[in-house]
């Protein structure tokens, strides 16, 4: 049925990577979302009247919230695929994240409301309603639809990759568990009369609620706040550059996203020093051509020359890496260079070190430049030490 949907509404479908086209992925979801769930919400309120169902009219009301949450998602997916301008340089599409955040806070206050009707049923023990099969049998088919829409949302954040949408997703399932709740309520009510079930359910399902949407809000607001990139994601860019003959090495690669087809990231590259400044600019040039046309990544590259060939700086260069790998494993370097005088020898380069490390900034310098010294008291060493973005 996804497929078929995404087919007829949606063109170029395949094409997932063009914003014009993850937009109309998300406002055809969230029109289908709009319409399946104004159907339930309109089903169960009125058999939950006709039937003195509190629990039945209450998850037709969860229902309502569904359609405010869809069209909170079109609005979204609206403003996400807007163009950059003066205030947002950087285009639109985190608006998503702010949208799969609200969703988020309506599923914890759908959570809290189940929960808090439940206990004060419990405590007034008003549970007297009329269940009848019709009653268990529309509301199965109601889990039905809700089943549905849950691996129709699942599809289309997966197609699309959209945080905005997967929250809807686990708002359906939470929604099909919650309704097939009432319904073991109701059919234990209706063969023992034992009406207090369907409040002590009512508080088992709001837990669940809860749970799932303090998860979700945690999930979401770190996209916001900012994550690194993923390991397939920063292993394409670091082997796309390296696979260029000229490029030494690499280093200092940060990744920003924007939103999902919006993606900015630096780099420093290494290039042999006998390189000239017009063949160097030409050469990194085609590499971030490459980037922006094939991968749709806005990559800005920093240049450092590096010398080689030199016996003496090697050996130098081995000797530092032997006394940094025998403090931990886990460190690194790189931009090694080494400046030669009369008098003295300076050894510069830039350390980097994992989050939490065992020592601090001045502990660390303080090591290094220690051991370097017993080898040469005349070493001067000129270190960096920065933080690693990726791992």
């Amino acid at each position: 049925m996804q497929k078929l949907i995404v087919k007829l509404f949606i063109k170029d479908y395949q094409n997932v990577n063009d914003p014009k086209v993850r937009t109309k992925y998300g406002t055809t979801a969230s029109i289908i979302g709009i319409i399946s769930n104004a159907i339930l919400c309109l089903i169960k309120i009125i058999l939950g009247i006709l039937s003195a169902s509190l629990a039945i009219i209450a998850d037709g009301i969860n229902n309502l919230t569904d359609v405010f949450s869809s069209f909170f998602s079109l609005f979204g997916f609206k403003i996400a695929s807007s163009p950059a301008d003066k205030k947002h340089p950087f285009g639109h599409e985190r608006f998503e994240y702010i949208i799969g955040l609200i969703i988020s806070f309506l599923i914890l206050i759908i959570g809290f409301n189940i929960g808090k009707e439940a206990i004060m049923k419990l405590i007034s023990n008003d549970f007297l309603f009329d269940v009848s099969f019709y009653t268990i049998i529309i509301m199965v088919i109601s889990i039905i639809i809700k089943i549905w829409q849950a691996l129709f949302y699942y599809k289309m954040a997966k197609a699309i990759n959209s945080k905005a949408l997967y929250a809807s997703f686990k708002d359906s399932l939470i929604d099909s568990i919650s309704t097939s709740t009432i319904i073991l309520g109701l059919i234990i009510v209706k063969f023992t009369n034992w009406y207090q079930i369907d409040g002590i359910l009512g508080i088992i399902v709001a837990l669940f609620i809860l749970i799932n949407g303090i998860k979700l809000t945690i999930e979401t607001s770190s996209l916001l706040i900012g994550t690194k990139p993923s390991k397939d994601e920063t292993n394409k860019i670091i082997q796309t550059i390296l696979s260029y003959e000229k490029i030494i090495g690499l280093h200092d690669l940060i990744v920003h996203h924007y939103g999902q087809t919006t993606t900015f990231a630096t780099v420093h590259v290494e290039l042999p020093s006998s390189t000239s400044l017009v063949e160097a600019h030409n050469y990194i040039d085609e590499i971030e051509r490459n980037f922006i046309n094939n991968y749709n990544i806005n990559l800005t590259i920093h240049i450092d020359p590096i010398e080689i060939n030199n016996p003496k700086t090697d050996e130098l260069k081995k000797m530092v890496n032997a006394i940094i790998q025998d403090l931990s494993p886990n460190l690194s370097f790189h931009d090694f260079r080494v400046i030669y005088t009369n008098t003295y020898t300076k050894i510069l380069f830039d350390l980097v070190v994992p989050n939490k490390f065992c020592y601090n900034k001045t502990d660390l310098t303080n090591i290094i430049t220690t051991e370097i010294n017993k080898i040469d008291p005349s070493y001067q060493v000129v270190m960096q030490i920065e933080q690693a973005y990726i791992e």
